[in-house]
């Protein structure tokens, strides 16, 4: 496994070793360590992976474009197809309908987590900014165990990396184009309520109506652009910068607790696992505003040592 070329800023606690476990991909996105083993999607080719010791191996193919991923308790595992935005629950190496979202969400989905009691939260674009539709707010949507799906939250500015306490008693989402982390209370019935921001990274954007012009406000705002997210034991969270050249460990509040560089690529996915849950999986590929989706095979599986073990639902 090579070792990534990068420097280390002068403000880094400390030095780490980031490997790449894993290169050439479309677009790999959605880590999940999950039973031992470390899956995760390269949703442009559409592909679902386990990482094994020789390197990745394809458990299955989505046409609709593979996103968040998650297991229920019985040790179902369920894939967002985001195209025809359907919940999957994958068995054998086959995919089975577990819910479809459509009436309730306004774009393709998103990213996810399953939490306590096998209910899932969902997110979504708010729009299909990629066949040019104007961006807007949009929806957390939860989905039971029974396959039914309601809304759980509005007003979210594209939700993206979710994860829930260990507790399962607390919700962070990542709203991307919000530059926010925002935190809910989980009710008994996996309601949301409590609505308030966990940690902000500058002032929310105001976006245009173009959609061809909302990557440039992102980037021209000059800040953290959360994205993927993990949490660890001791209550910060990892978060994925598309358009930075590391990810950060975030306290709630805001503090920056420790960072791991990515060099000249910037990062949209994280997860913890491994031996006891202290390495630091990263989904990289080329900045946001130089990505060539469909056309590059710039996307890396990165990983190195963390102190603080992964904790909760992600």
């Amino acid at each position: 496994m090579d070792s990534l070329d990068s420097t280390t800023p002068a403000n880094a606690p400390r030095e780490r070793d980031v490997r790449v476990l894993a290169d050439g991909m479309a677009f790999p996105e959605n880590p999940r360590w999950h039973d031992g083993r470390l899956y995760l999607c390269d949703h442009l080719l559409g592909r679902v992976h386990v990482l094994e010791d020789d390197g990745l191996r394809l458990l299955a193919e989505v046409p609709g474009q593979p996103s968040g991923m998650g297991w229920t308790p019985a040790g179902e595992h369920l894939v967002v197809s985001m195209n025809d935005r359907r919940l999957l629950r994958l068995a054998g190496g086959e995919l089975h309908a577990w819910a479809q979202l459509g009436e309730l969400v306004p774009g393709p989905l998103n990213d996810m987590v399953v939490g306590p009691g096998g209910r899932a939260y969902v997110g979504n674009f708010g729009s299909d900014l990629v066949g040019g539709e104007p961006f807007a707010p949009t929806v957390l949507v939860r989905v039971d165990p029974d396959g039914t799906a309601v809304v759980a939250a509005e007003d979210l500015s594209f939700p993206n990396g979710t994860v829930i306490t260990p507790d399962g008693r607390t919700l962070i989402v990542a709203e991307t184009y919000a530059l926010r982390l925002t935190a809910f209370d989980v009710d008994s019935d996996g309601g949301l309520s409590n609505r308030r921001a966990w940690a902000t990274f500058g002032d929310p954007i105001p976006l245009p109506e173009r959609p061809e012009r909302v990557y440039e406000h992102v980037l021209s705002a000059g800040a953290t652009v959360p994205d993927g997210i993990a949490l660890d034991a001791e209550g910060a969270v990892w978060v994925a910068d598309p358009v930075g050249d590391a990810v950060l460990r975030v306290a709630e509040g805001g503090a920056i607790l420790d960072r791991v560089p990515t060099g000249e690529l910037g990062s949209y996915a994280v997860a913890l696992g491994g031996a006891n849950r202290r390495t630091l999986y990263v989904c990289a590929n080329a900045r946001l505003g130089t990505l060539k989706p469909g056309e590059d095979r710039l996307g890396r599986l990165l990983a190195c040592a963390v102190e603080v073990p992964g904790a909760g639902w992600a």
